[in-house]
């Protein structure tokens, strides 16, 4: 069966998310976006787990579905960990996202995760741990576990960030790098940049919302075609396999908020070339740039941009559908005509999904505006607008509904 699934998400017990992020609120928000399998997120924290733990009951084989309901949506139980340490005379800063197939497990990793750090502190707790000692330490609890670096161009926080990443993944994970079968793109950057690395060609590419709030959960994703169980899902994903793993849905990557470097106060963004031509400095206040995702993939790719790999699981880039809507009226995506005219668009197609990818223009515009429909056909077909996001700052994405020569400022999908 075709499986839609957001694997990264953040409960309420995480910092800056919203209160709304539980368990039911998560299930509503499934529907409408069209997710099937979703991950609890933030297992680590003692209130959140004994809140699953109360509130979900087993389904299929290592997937969980809320008690005493007939919802579709099925969780599969995964957590965000920091670890912060030192490495090679370098602070580093790497998250970790952490799958497991039962209560049982998940218990014996708060276990002892809890001798290591304070797991109340936050969804996302901050262990003075190497990346690899936590690779070992969940691995010895069960190789059901399943274990991948979140974001993984993020500045700050991740395998390869500019601020405290790594160059490869043996530098990170030294010989726990053969137990790592997948990276998480991040919102800043998609599976085209990173083809771009040899040296990830056997890798599994995911992606996800890291969601911290309910509305936005599924603006990342993953299409699968198995049977629904964790063990399917996870194997499809080590193997690569293409007739199982069948694409990824995700941000046109400048949308990110760390696509181009940049400096936020300053009201400074440039490219890679432009960042080259200062020196890496900002020209405004003379210190050093944030250097985003584009620049960090020049850094240490070792192939043109364009290349596909052989084995490259395919993806579609989308645009969240109340952002195309508020677009078209030219006003915030909070507007209360955008949420009419959403609640349009999935009353009459069943979830947000079917209305990016699916419905044909010809039926979309008997439901809402013809200039709804025609944006959206237009983002399917990747003439877009961009204005890429630096240090923190989302990029925008505009959806031309005139016809230009001007190609130049269009991106294709692939």
């Amino acid at each position: 069966m075709n499986i839609i699934a957001d694997f990264h998400i953040h409960s309420k017990y995480s910092r800056a998310t919203s209160k709304d992020m539980d368990l039911e609120s998560l299930d509503k928000w499934a529907r409408i976006k069209g997710i099937n399998v979703l991950g609890t997120g933030d297992f680590t924290h003692p209130l959140w787990y004994k809140n699953i733990l109360e509130k979900l009951t087993p389904a299929e084989e290592g997937l969980f579905k809320i008690k005493n309901s007939n919802s579709e949506t099925r969780f599969i139980l995964t957590s965000e960990i920091s670890c912060i340490y030192s490495k090679n005379n370098k602070v580093r800063k790497i998250h970790i996202l952490i799958f497991a197939p039962s209560f049982e497990i998940v218990e014996k990793i708060n276990s002892r995760l809890n001798l290591i750090g304070n797991l109340k502190a936050d969804g996302r707790p901050i262990l003075g741990l190497d990346a690899k000692e936590l690779v070992k330490i969940i691995l010895s609890i069960s190789q059901d576990c399943f274990i991948v670096p979140a974001h993984i161009w993020t500045p700050w926080f991740s395998l390869f960030g500019s601020k405290s990443g790594f160059n490869s993944l043996e530098e990170c994970f030294d010989n726990y790098s053969k137990y790592i079968f997948a990276l998480e793109t991040g919102l800043s950057s998609d599976p085209k940049m990173n083809w771009r690395l040899s040296t990830l060609d056997n890798i599994s590419l995911i992606s996800n919302s890291d969601s911290h709030s309910p509305a936005k959960i599924g603006r990342e994703a993953n299409v699968f075609d198995t049977d629904l169980s964790y063990f399917s899902i996870i194997d499809a994903i080590k193997t690569k396999n293409k007739e199982k793993f069948l694409y990824t849905i995700e941000f046109f990557p400048e949308e990110g908020k760390y696509h181009y470097d940049g400096h936020r106060f300053c009201n400074i963004s440039m490219s890679p070339k432009e960042t080259k031509e200062n020196k890496n400095i900002c020209p405004v206040c003379h210190k050093p740039l944030t250097i985003g995702v584009l620049n960090r993939v020049e850094e240490l790719a070792d192939r043109e941009d364009g290349f596909v790999t052989q084995n490259a699981i395919p993806f579609k880039s989308v645009v969240p559908l109340q952002e195309i809507i508020a677009d078209v009226f030219n006003v915030l995506p909070t507007a209360k005509k955008v949420k009419e005219e959403y609640d349009k668009l999935i009353k009459n197609f069943k979830n947000e999904f079917e209305v990016l990818l699916k419905i044909p223009y010809n039926e979309l515009k008997l439901v809402v505006r013809e200039e709804i429909a025609t944006a959206i056909i237009k983002m399917r077909e990747g003439k877009v607008e961009v204005c890429p996001g630096y240090d923190g700052v989302y990029g925008k994405i505009k959806i031309s509904l005139e016809e230009t020569n001007n190609k130049n400022n269009q991106k294709t999908l692939f």
